[in-house]
């Protein structure tokens, strides 16, 4: 696991919602950024004097691709030093000290079992990565299925690049749904992630369960699935805040 920190410069930024941004950072003396899909890396942005203070933890988007750059989605947290920085001061150019890849929210595929991805938000990071994975590599893997919750529809993330790898992937679904959008625009799911994995999964067939986002969700997510059957095993997580 690399430990040691490392420039990097930001070499884009993507507005994807009113409130999240996608950062594309290019590690300088680095030709290869090698990552597991799923890890994350820790930025030291200049926001306080106290070293644990200024480092924030970002999941990789991005799938790695044998070159030295990585992409972030991040989201405006009200409040947050780190995300008003990176929002409001940083730019094209601007370089700090990135450290990684940590982590071990990784896949630990078993043939018999599925795939679930349950997350909200910014949560849908680590999934993209080991989704654009799959596909670029042409992968063999069991059945997966993203659920992904937000609020309302210019608040999801990736959502043509999800269809599209629907379209592409062989054993891929793609759910997305929405806990307030009340427009006539969406006919898709509404509501929370929980009812759809336990409609999917009621037959509690053999699966393994990936859950990154918010804590409160995590928590009831876990709940519910051991309540279907399923082991802590089966159940991984990632939290964010």
């Amino acid at each position: 696991m690399a430990t040691n920190w490392k420039k990097a410069v930001i070499t884009d930024i993507i507005d994807e919602t009113p409130t999240t941004k996608r950062f594309f950072l290019s590690l300088e003396d680095e030709t290869v950024f090698d990552f597991i899909p799923g890890q994350f890396i820790t930025l030291d942005l200049p926001i306080a004097e106290k070293p644990s203070k200024r480092w924030r933890h970002y999941s990789i988007a991005s799938n790695p691709k044998g070159d030295n750059t990585v992409e972030l989605v991040i989201v405006l947290v009200e409040g947050g030093l780190g995300t008003n920085f990176l929002f409001k001061e940083a730019c094209l150019g601007t370089s700090f000290p990135v450290r990684g890849p940590l982590g071990k929210f990784t896949l630990k595929p078993n043939p018999d079992n599925e795939i679930c991805f349950i997350c909200t938000g910014t949560g849908i990071a680590p999934f993209r990565s080991m989704l654009l994975d799959f596909y670029e590599n042409n992968a063999e893997h069991p059945p997966v299925k993203l659920i992904f919750g937000t609020r309302n529809i210019e608040n999801i993330l990736y959502y043509e690049e999800m269809k599209s790898l629907e379209r592409k992937m062989k054993n891929f679904d793609y759910y997305p749904v929405l806990s307030r959008e009340s427009s006539t625009e969406w006919d898709g799911r509404k509501g929370y992630v929980h009812p759809v994995y336990e409609e999917l999964f009621k037959d509690k067939r053999p699966a393994d369960f990936y859950l990154c986002g918010w804590k409160n969700m995590i928590q009831e997510a876990r709940n519910r699935l051991q309540d279907m059957g399923y082991s802590r095993n089966n159940i991984h997580v990632e939290i964010y805040g």
